[in-house]
């Protein structure tokens, strides 16, 4: 059974669908990963069937390769935020989980380069949660 997906940009400038199923879900902690995302781990979605539709915005996409590496991501070049990307000559869709307006079925596959993970991301779930902004 295929699904579909919708996502935006944070500015709303980039648009999009992906039709199709994801087959993985990882929480990468790579430095390149943590890097690109900002925060402890990039979280991405992975499909060999899926396609991306681009429904606005798609003249604004800006891709960045760290040089003599795979390591890829593509982003807004207005709000500078993640978006989905096809890898290995279009056999796969990587899809920044964030970039999803709609809910994702599947839960992470793994944590994945957790030999890398940033110093202070040991014992998160002992951390207060609160619902809304502190204060």
């Amino acid at each position: 059974m295929s699904t579909k997906h919708s996502g935006t940009c944070l500015c709303g400038t980039v648009r999009f669908e992906i039709s199709g199923t994801f087959e993985r879900f990882y929480l990468c902690h790579c430095s390149r990963c943590r890097k690109g995302s900002g925060s402890a781990h990039a979280a991405n979605l992975f499909s060999s069937e899926a396609e991306i539709t681009w429904l606005s915005g798609e003249d604004c996409i800006e891709s960045y390769r760290v040089p003599d590496a795979r390591h890829r991501r593509s982003f807004c070049r207005t709000c500078g935020s993640a978006l989905p990307r096809v890898e290995a000559g279009g056999a796969m869709v990587v899809v920044p989980a964030g970039s999803l307006d709609t809910p994702v079925d599947i839960r992470p596959n793994a944590h994945i380069c957790l030999s890398s993970r940033a110093n202070w991301d040991d014992g998160l779930d002992e951390v207060p949660r609160l619902d809304g902004l502190p204060g």
